[in-house]
């Protein structure tokens, strides 16, 4: 197994641990926290949406710390921070000290989710970390799947704060040693990356960057938007349209396995084409699948399912990829965390405007999202990426192995 694989494994491992403890606990937890603390389930979810909030502030930080330090260092304390946030749930006896954990949850996801990951792989790897990135999101696209089945179980064995307390466990015992497995990274591969820089268009001028800039963070903000309102509400969602609760469950469950269908595509034959063009792609197929649900009405619930995960998990990849592409390495964790400070604020406010769309339009919400999804088309279809990659070039010089056909569209 070669040094880059070992990394990817390990990182990948550590980042299902850390979505599963976090962004996925409480579509299992909220209920019995709810219960236990006697308050309404929107209350923990208003706590979950504070600490989305810590993470959209923090973000930048987060990124600046990994650009300085590397990834190893910020990761592996991470987890610690993951670890107190948990302990102090898992003790909360009303609705302060709910609010208290999450918001350090939040100061823990702020580095340790994809953004942390992805920064951490361009400080190792620069130009010749998209690979790296999709390996990633392959391992980690399984959070869900390994989380919630497992926080399910610890509920109904050890309780709601039992499940606290092993997920805690898990990150001290399990999650540092993985990330501990990182590199680290040498002072003479930051300087090489830090001297790489790719032109916007024809100029590099500020004009040009801030552009590029906001549009990003435009489809990173609307793509957070249509993933979280559909992690939220899909079966919900379906269930407006006419499914039954048991059929919903089992077409919303179609969404995971087409995330990783997705990045498997990237990884595969999305690979040889542009990360703006595979974006660009990814993007169309939420409002294609709105669209034909709308249309064709309940038989095509399960194309919608397959089109909307398909697309997201390509889009999770641009997260990391097109921010790489457009501004090169050098100072990738910090400008990342800026650009996605809109989308962490969408994601915080999804779950809750979209419900009440369903509640006022029911199915017909869908167009909503849809128009969201072509907002972040529109978005990148306005983007101009280089037709030189500058990163390309130095990471052939380093044996990066980018693919030759990674060529610019206009």
């Amino acid at each position: 197994m070669s040094a880059q694989l070992r990394t990817v494994v390990a990182l990948g491992s550590a980042q299902t641990l850390a979505w599963a403890s976090s962004y996925y606990l409480p579509a299992v937890l909220a209920a019995p926290i709810a219960r236990d603390l006697g308050v309404a389930a929107p209350t923990v979810f208003a706590a979950f949406s504070a600490a989305l909030l810590v993470a959209a502030a923090l973000g930048p930080r987060a990124g600046a710390a990994i650009d300085r330090w590397g990834g190893r260092p910020v990761l592996v304390a991470t987890n610690v921070v993951f670890a107190v946030g948990l302990a102090v749930l898992a003790a909360a006896n009303g609705v302060a000290m709910l609010f208290i954990a999450w918001a350090i949850l939040g100061i823990a996801m702020a580095c340790g989710l994809y953004e942390g990951a992805f920064a951490a792989l361009v400080r190792l790897y620069g130009a010749g970390s998209r690979n790296a990135i999709t390996g990633i999101t392959l391992i980690a696209g399984f959070a869900s799947t390994v989380g919630w089945p497992l926080s399910a179980l610890l509920e109904s064995h050890v309780g709601w704060r039992g499940a606290c307390w092993t997920w805690a466990a898990l990150h001290l015992v399990v999650g540092i040693p993985l990330d501990a497995c990182l590199p680290r990274a040498e002072a003479a591969a930051v300087r090489a990356a830090a001297s790489v820089r790719v032109d916007i268009g024809t100029a590099s001028n500020r004009g040009d960057v801030a552009r590029a800039a906001l549009l990003l963070a435009i489809v990173f903000a609307a793509m957070a938007f249509v993933s979280t309102a559909m992690a939220a509400h899909l079966p919900r969602l379906l269930q407006a349209g006419g499914a039954t609760l048991a059929a919903a469950v089992a077409i919303g469950a179609l969404v995971g396995p087409a995330q990783v269908g997705g990045r498997l595509l990237e990884f595969g034959i999305f690979r040889r084409i542009h990360p703006l063009l595979s974006a660009r792609v990814a993007a169309l197929l939420h409002p294609l699948g709105a669209a034909l649900l709308l249309t064709v009405g309940a038989p095509a619930a399960a194309a919608f399912a397959i089109l909307h995960g398909a697309g997201n998990g390509i889009l999770t990849i641009a997260k990391g990829t097109l921010p790489l592409v457009f501004f090169g390495a050098r100072g990738y964790g910090e400008r990342q965390g800026w650009l996605m400070v809109p989308a962490r604020v969408a994601q915080a406010l999804a779950p809750w405007l979209f419900g009440v769309a369903i509640d006022r339009w029911g199915e017909r919400s869908l167009w909503l999202s849809a128009a969201i999804g072509v907002v972040a088309l529109g978005a990148l279809l306005l983007l101009r990426a280089p037709a030189a990659h500058g990163l390309e070039a130095a990471a052939s010089e380093r044996g990066a192995g980018v693919a030759p056909a990674d060529r610019a569209p206009r």
